[in-house]
This record gives C-alpha cells, sequence and structure tokens, in this order.
C-alpha cells in the first residue's frame, strides 16, 4: 500500500501498451528464454528487441492507417490461436458467457483477435488517430469541454476497450492536464520508445507503476490535474466486487482518490466502428453511495466501476481484452475440473 492509502503495487500493472499484448502473444509462441543472463547479454538483448521496434515503427508509419490496421487484424486472426493466449481467452468467455454456444464463442475468438492485432499494429500510429483526424466520433464530448473550462480535476476511469489509446488522446485533445497511468516495458529502451510516441499525440504526464506512480497521481489532483486509470484488470489484494456474476478483486485507487479530493468517477469507453475508426464515449459520471464510511464507500464505488465495466463489454464483447486472467484462480480451477 502506498502513501495515503494509495496502492503502490500490483499484479499486471494498471494498463497495458499495445507493446505488452504483443509480448504476452510472442511468449505464447515460444518459450521464454533464460531468465538469469549476463547483464552485458541483457543489454545486448534489449537492444536488439528495441531495434525490431524502430523497424516495426517505421514500416507501419509507411503504410496507410487502414492497411496498416488490416494487416494486423489478418496477423492475429492467423497467429493468436496458436498461442497459450487463445486458451486464456476461451475460458474467460466459458467463465463470463456460461451459456454461449461453442459456435458463437469461437467466432467471438475470432472477432477479439481481429481488434487484438489492430490495436497493436495502430500503436505507431496513434498521432493519426486523435479526435482531430476525422477518425474518431466524439458522444458526450460536451463534458470534457466542462472539465476542461471548470479546472476542477476528475478521476477518469476505463478498460480495454476496442483501442484503449484513443481515451487519452480524446481527454488531451479537449485540453485537460491529465496524468496517464501506465505499465512500463520490462526493456527500458522500448520504454522510452513507446513514451516517445505516446507524446506525439500529447501523453506526457506518465504516473507508473509503483510507489512513485502513486505519489505523481496524488501531487497531480494537489495540483489540479485529472489523472485516467484501467480499471478491468485482476488486482491481487484489491477490493473484492461482483463482475459477471463472480467476485473479483478490483483496483480501488480510482474511488479511493475520487473520495479523498471529491472528485468525479468520470468513465470513458471506446468503440470501433469500421477499420481504424471510432467512437469515444464519454459517459455521466459514476455515482456510489457515499456515507463516511470510508470502507463501505470504497466498496460501493468499487461495485460501481465493475458494473460500468461489465455493461460495456456485454454491449460489445468482441472489443475487449480477453487474454488477461481477469478472475481469481478458483473460478479456473473449476474451469480445469470441467475439462476446460
Amino acid at each position: 500500500m502506498g502513501a495515503n492509502g494509495v496502492p503502490s503495487s500490483r499484479r499486471g500493472g494498471i494498463g497495458k501498451t499495445p507493446f505488452t499484448v504483443l509480448r504476452g502473444l510472442w511468449r505464447g509462441l515460444f518459450e521464454d528464454m533464460a531468465k538469469t543472463r549476463p547483464a552485458f547479454v541483457q543489454d545486448l538483448a534489449w537492444r536488439l528487441e528495441a531495434s525490431g521496434f524502430d523497424l516495426f515503427t517505421a514500416l507501419i508509419r509507411a503504410l496507410p492507417i487502414d492497411l496498416a490496421s488490416d494487416l494486423g487484424a489478418a496477423l492475429a486472426r492467423a497467429l493468436g490461436p496458436l498461442t497459450r493466449n487463445h486458451r486464456a481467452a476461451e475460458r474467460n468467455l466459458r467463465l463470463a458467457f456460461p451459456h454461449m454456444g461453442d459456435t458463437e464463442r469461437r467466432a467471438l475468438l475470432r472477432q477479439q483477435w481481429d481488434n487484438v492485432g489492430r490495436v497493436f499494429f495502430e500503436f505507431p500510429i496513434m498521432d493519426r488517430l486523435t479526435p482531430q483526424s476525422g477518425r474518431v466520433e466524439m458522444v458526450g464530448g460536451e463534458r470534457l469541454a466542462r472539465i476542461a473550462a471548470s479546472g476542477t480535476p476528475v478521476v477518469f476511469v476505463s478498460g480495454h476497450f476496442s483501442n484503449w489509446e484513443i481515451m487519452p488522446a480524446a481527454i488531451l485533445a479537449a485540453g485537460i492536464a491529465c496524468e496517464i497511468t501506465y505499465r512500463a516495458a520490462n526493456n527500458p529502451y522500448v520504454d522510452a520508445r513507446i513514451k516517445a510516441s505516446r507524446a506525439r499525440y500529447g501523453v506526457r504526464l506518465f504516473a507508473p507503476k509503483g510507489g512513485d506512480g502513486a505519489k505523481e497521481l496524488l501531487s497531480g489532483l494537489k495540483e489540479g490535474r485529472s489523472v485516467a486509470l484501467m480499471n478491468d484488470q485482476k488486482y491481487d489484494g484489491g477490493v473484492a466486487a461482483p463482475f459477471f456474476g463472480r467476485t473479483v478483486h478490483t483496483l480501488p485507487a480510482g474511488v479511493r482518490l475520487a473520495l479523498r479530493f471529491g472528485a468525479s468517477l468520470q468513465p470513458m469507453s471506446v468503440q470501433r466502428l469500421k477499420g481504424s475508426r471510432f467512437r469515444c464515449v464519454v459517459h455521466e459520471p459514476i455515482a456510489f453511495e457515499q456515507t463516511g464510511a470510508r470502507t463501505a464507500d470504497i466498496e460501493s464505488g468499487v461495485r460501481a466501476v465493475n458494473a460500468f465495466i461489465e455493461a460495456r463489454v456485454r454491449e460489445r464483447p468482441h472489443e475487449w481484452f480477453w487474454v488477461h486472467r481477469r478472475w481469481p484462480a478458483e473460478a479456473y480451477a473449476e474451469l480445469a475440473a470441467q475439462g476446460y
């Protein structure tokens, strides 16, 4: 637990970059290399990986936007089912939609790989997928305008919907100063490149996972900056709350911060319209019971956030990031006992 009650450690980080998605897919196809390496070998491996990242970025940026996105979709549809992440996604679908038929489940798995591939191949060209590009339709954008005009910070919450990088791009395009939480890449050279890539579409205030990130969120709100968090991942030691009829553990930081600073919980979601065109929705602020009993109020807020995430997933299940192990180990053990 970090300073002032903001969690400072977590499993998997607050949010994923498309690069961490690719690493997961890669490790699903091939065994991890030896974990213990001499420092110079590790540094060489990092530099080679960063060179590959540079080459990939250059190639994608040379392509038309829709072609790049279509290429990513085609590759992920072909390679995704070969990875161990495919089984994770299938098991998650069984937990969320236990009555879904096999045919529908297979179709949904294919669709979610299509989206994952698009997200990764769109990352190097995110500066061309901002609201100013004409490729992002804003719904409820007036709420962002009011937040920017008021100068009053809010706590943005969302999940890994469609291309989730659209959300920070939309927040910043509205003129809102905002700390964006993220999970740093293990490779420091690639991490620097990811930050530089995000800076092209305005993301410059980063709050990394850990104690330092918690301090940055707190200081940001104190200084009038909003904060943005992803709230759809497993968080060991988090608040227990329902999600698709099962109890999961959820990061409470957003609710804690909203309560401490009297800030609104402002949810957002992203929908893919066709190819690399999107709809970014700024929803009504999340209302939850605030009685003054801190523990009960935090639990109430987390339940409300989970309900928001679940509703968005049910609306467009093919656009959620299904490869993350969202449910507790007992849920997966139940599936294993059933032969899944």
